[in-house]
């Protein structure tokens, strides 16, 4: 049975749900119909993820959402409310673009690796957070786009996360045509890891979740954060991060128990936080 909680004190059973398996935990957006980005759903998401990286015992986190729509993206009518401030609503633009670029950086900087489990359409700011995720797994009836362009705003900051894990022509594709591309062109592009029938999303998502939470709880950090460290630098100031990584992985509890089991020829035995 999953232990339920909510870290939005404002919203007890509203824009998240958030269930305890273990060391796995799962977001999921409930936000209906669109899982808009709203500033409250990014506030909310933005304190899950901060009690996440608080707490060791969490090995993995999955994404997801409730509905067709796995996120349309920033809340267009919130905004366009705010035009008639006295600004122009330029403060509160800032203000939703800095609190979604800050909400990226977080899954970047999470320690946990995250899974995108995606059933249906991620467009725009929805895309943007599919491509911050560590691993994408979508039905093969889920859709993509960064459709921007078609309303005369290109979008900006869904590239950053886009032209990260796809291909740069490929993301460039999406943003100057806005057109919306299918799961299999997704897992071409980059963009998602998995692809597979819809009613078994959760069970290969669960079991996906299972063998990486399995894995050592250290090395699972020192990886993602390596990864992203390297990620960009040039191939020899890469090498020098992997080199530096390698040497004071060495001396992580996990790895000498690790290299033990396997010269002994037996199961691991991590070490809990």
């Amino acid at each position: 049975m999953a232990d339920v909680v909510s870290f939005r004190k404002e919203e007890p059973a509203g824009l998240l749900r958030v269930e305890r398996y273990e060391p796995i935990l799962r977001i999921t957006l409930n936000n209906p119909p669109a899982n808009a980005l709203s500033i409250a759903v990014m506030e909310a998401l933005a304190d899950a993820l901060d009690a996440v990286a608080a707490d060791e015992a969490i090995r993995i986190v999955v994404l997801a959402s409730t509905g067709k729509v796995f996120s349309a993206g920033h809340d267009l009518k919130e905004m366009t409310a705010r035009r008639s401030d006295a600004d122009g609503g330029r403060a509160f633009f800032e203000k939703t673009m800095r609190m979604a670029a800050d909400l990226m950086l977080k899954i970047a900087a999470l320690p946990q690796p995250v899974v995108a489990e995606i059933d249906g359409l991620a467009t725009a700011a929805g895309c943007q957070l599919v491509a911050s995720c560590d691993l994408a797994i979508c039905t093969d009836t889920s859709t993509f786009c960064t459709p921007g362009v078609n309303i005369g705003l290109f979008c900006s900051t869904p590239m950053v996360a886009v032209t990260r894990a796809a291909h740069p022509k490929q993301a460039m594709e999406m943003l100057l045509t806005g057109e919306t591309i299918d799961a299999s062109t997704a897992k071409d592009f980059g963009l998602v890891n998995r692809i597979v029938p819809q009613q078994y999303l959760r069970q290969v998502v669960d079991k996906y979740a299972a063998v990486i939470a399995s894995k050592s709880p250290q090395a699972l950090r020192i990886g993602k954060a390596a990864m992203r460290a390297q990620a960009g630098l040039p191939l020899a100031d890469a090498y020098d991060v992997a080199v530096a990584t390698m040497v004071d992985n060495m001396f992580a509890d996990d790895a000498q128990e690790g290299i033990g089991a396997f010269l002994d020829k037996r199961m691991p035995e991590w070490k809990k936080p």
